[in-house]
């Protein structure tokens, strides 16, 4: 588990606000779901014979018997509260939530066991104009942040039918070259095979790159959903690199399956990943929907975003208030309202510690702040301030309280 610390948390802000308002502008609608799901629940979405399933996830039983689970990922909870709350038979619905999620995987840089994700879902659209727009929509987010070292990969699945086919080729295949397998693509070859096909086991990854391609037997209908998809992309600019070897973890994907992935954080380079699963709703007791959807990793976004240089915002106090003596510490807290009130967006900080008039400048020049707001008794009795400049060298003056508001106005944006 991870603590965000306060001289962290501009940055998470900027990257929630930036995201915010970016799914705005296409029309999504944020969703509450709760960290707290039956395990059931992703045990039939996720699948039983995945690792998250069987190895990562915290669950427990409560003091009524409830097999309970911290969620691993948001796409089962929040089709969950569609089915429940009536938001998705017979209608078109692009939602979204953010928040943590657990998953008891080995710690390290960008990868944590609680870990924060945006996740994006479109209900009621079969065609691949949503799979592209979602990609478009990524490509602005990723502009608006301010990062460009993100490549979009992307693949197809196909049909659960010709999967299924697939799976029986790949089994034949990995079983005359079983001797060269990792342990674990060993143990995932009768239930998942094909997360073989996304093992990082350098001796597994050689027998990967002569495995029969899901792209070679697909069916025609995914093949032209699949060849749509990319001339959308073609159209609106969008660079992309087919990789045949790209799956998801997770059993409910059909069809298109895509992923960001950078260079710039080391061996965790997928930032965001997501595809189609046009089954999930109704194997979740709902009717047949169609839908497609994606987590973006916000650790990863984060560091990204730090390894690029992106600018953070600016979050020290515009001004600082330095009170000495009995009147100008009661009235000071007046003269800082009357200031909030004027000048929404102000970042005024009132010291409340206490000392000399030194102790307290210092304090105001180390908080970062570009005034000091200077009251005294004196100045207090006749409604003034003294203002002093903390990043140049010019002098101290005296004002009236309401002039503050004017010269402290061009600073609040």
């Amino acid at each position: 588990m991870n603590d965000i610390l306060p001289d962290a948390t501009p940055r998470w802000h900027q990257l929630e606000t930036v995201t915010r308002a970016v799914l705005a502008a296409y029309g999504y609608r944020e969703m509450r779901v709760p960290i707290v799901e039956k395990t059931e629940l992703f045990a039939r979405s996720i699948g039983e014979v995945t690792d998250i399933v069987e190895k990562e996830m915290y669950s427990f039983e409560d003091r009524n018997g409830e097999h309970l689970t911290l969620r691993p990922e948001a796409t089962a909870g929040m089709v969950r509260a569609g089915i429940s709350n009536g938001l998705l038979y017979n209608q078109v619905q692009r939602l979204w939530c953010h928040g943590p999620m657990f998953r008891h995987e080995r710690p390290q840089k960008g990868r944590y066991r609680q870990f924060h994700q945006v996740d994006v879902e479109a209900y009621g659209l079969a065609g691949p104009d949503i799979d592209a727009e979602l990609n478009i929509m990524l490509a602005r987010l990723w502009k608006a942040l301010g990062v460009s070292a993100l490549e979009l990969q992307i693949n197809t699945l196909g049909t659960p039918a010709t999967r299924q086919r697939y799976r029986k080729l790949l089994v034949e295949y990995f079983r005359r070259h079983l001797d060269a397998l990792d342990e674990d693509s060993r143990r995932r070859l009768d239930s998942n095979p094909m997360r073989v096909l996304d093992s990082k086991v350098p001796e597994t990854r050689k027998v990967v790159e002569g495995a029969p391609s899901l792209l070679d037997h697909l069916d025609a209908e995914s093949q032209a959903h699949f060849a749509e998809f990319q001339k959308l992309l073609d159209d609106s600019g969008i660079r992309y690199r087919v990789n045949p070897r790209l799956v998801r973890g997770l059993d409910y994907y059909t069809r298109t399956v895509f992923e960001w992935v950078t260079t710039r954080l080391g061996a965790q380079d997928a930032v965001c990943s997501g595809g189609r699963y046009d089954g999930l709703v109704e194997l979740l007791g709902g009717k047949p929907t169609p839908a497609i959807g994606f987590a973006m990793g916000m650790e990863r976004m984060v560091a990204l975003m730090e390894a690029e240089g992106v600018s953070v915002p600016d979050t020290a106090p515009h001004a600082y208030l330095v009170r000495v003596g009995a009147e100008a510490e009661r009235a000071g807290l007046r003269l800082a309202e009357q200031l909030r009130t004027a000048l929404p967006g102000l970042r005024l900080l009132v010291d409340c510690s206490g000392g000399d008039f030194g102790k307290q400048l210092k304090r105001a020049d180390k908080s970062g702040a570009r005034v000091a707001l200077v009251l005294g008794d004196n100045e207090a009795r006749k409604h003034e301030v003294g203002f002093k400049p903390l990043r140049n060298t010019t002098e101290q003056v005296s004002i009236s309280w309401d002039l503050a508001v004017a010269r402290l106005a061009a600073w609040v944006q």
